[in-house]
């Protein structure tokens, strides 16, 4: 579900039309007030009534539209799995494995739902420059931030209920594949939070506060040194699996530790 922000639906659209189809990607657009796209005749675009509220009442009702809308892909489509994502995550398969998102989930064995573990891209101001959208991400931004919050149930096998934003599957646990990753890149450019803070519509939804905490991530990556990513990557996926916030045992959590890593170079040419 998207609403004003064709930056980052253009990316989203090419790199799942590349790996699944354009054909089996569905699009809602939050608000009849907003221009169908016309670069994109072969998506599933579906223009919605607005939904009302601030952040957190948003994001619960949002959830269970789009749940309610993949339960009816599964049931009357035939779709053996979805997957839910917003407009700025992508689910990627570790390229050392030379293989494709789709092909990497249909021979994985059956769960409710499968994860992938959370990479929280940010801009190191240190040494990186403004965004170029003609070019891929990953080839400009080399810092990550393993991150508890996009180890997100993605992707689900059956009809369920989404919790918001996907970070969880209600009644239900979550499993972490390896290999599997979700890279977040909301905060990939501090222009573009800057410009999205004083954004109208935003302002109105109450989600100033939200984009300022997560400039948070931008300061981590720009002033922590980057560990190795193979050895903290094993201990994230390690410690999300066994560690749970009390409020949510259905939910990853990691000991409240904020570590940065170098993204390899492999994963360059993905997004």
């Amino acid at each position: 579900m998207v609403r004003n922000d064709e930056f980052f639906l253009r990316k989203w659209v090419d790199y799942y039309g590349a790996e699944l189809g354009r054909e089996n990607l569905y699009v809602f657009m939050d608000g009849r007030d907003q221009p169908v796209p016309d670069w994109c005749p072969d998506v599933n675009v579906h223009v919605c009534d607005k939904i009302p509220g601030k952040v957190v009442e948003f994001d619960k009702r949002r959830s269970r539209f789009l749940s309610q809308r993949a339960a009816e892909l599964m049931r009357e489509k035939g779709y053996e799995m979805a997957i839910g994502t917003d407009t700025d995550e992508f689910l990627i398969v570790d390229p050392g494995l030379k293989t494709g998102l789709a092909e990497f989930l249909s021979t994985l064995s059956p769960r409710t739902s499968y994860s992938g573990l959370g990479v929280d891209v940010g801009q190191n101001t240190t040494c990186e420059g403004e965004i170029d959208p003609s070019r891929q991400f990953l080839s400009q931004r080399r810092y990550g931030l393993l991150s508890t919050r996009y180890t997100k149930a993605s992707v689900i096998t059956r009809p369920v209920t989404w919790g918001s934003g996907f970070h969880r599957v209600k009644g239900h646990n979550y499993h972490i594949e390896k290999h599997l990753y979700l890279f977040h890149f909301g905060y990939l450019d501090l222009k573009r939070i800057e410009a999205r803070i004083t954004d109208k519509d935003r302002l109105s939804g109450g989600w100033v506060r939200h984009l300022s905490k997560r400039v948070r991530t931008i300061n981590l990556v720009s002033r922590r040194k980057a560990r190795s990513w193979d050895r903290w990557i094993r201990f994230a996926r390690t410690a999300q699996t066994i560690f749970r916030p009390p409020y949510a045992l259905n939910k990853p959590a990691m000991l409240e530790l904020s570590i940065v890593v170098r993204i390899p170079e492999r994963f360059s040419d993905k997004v």
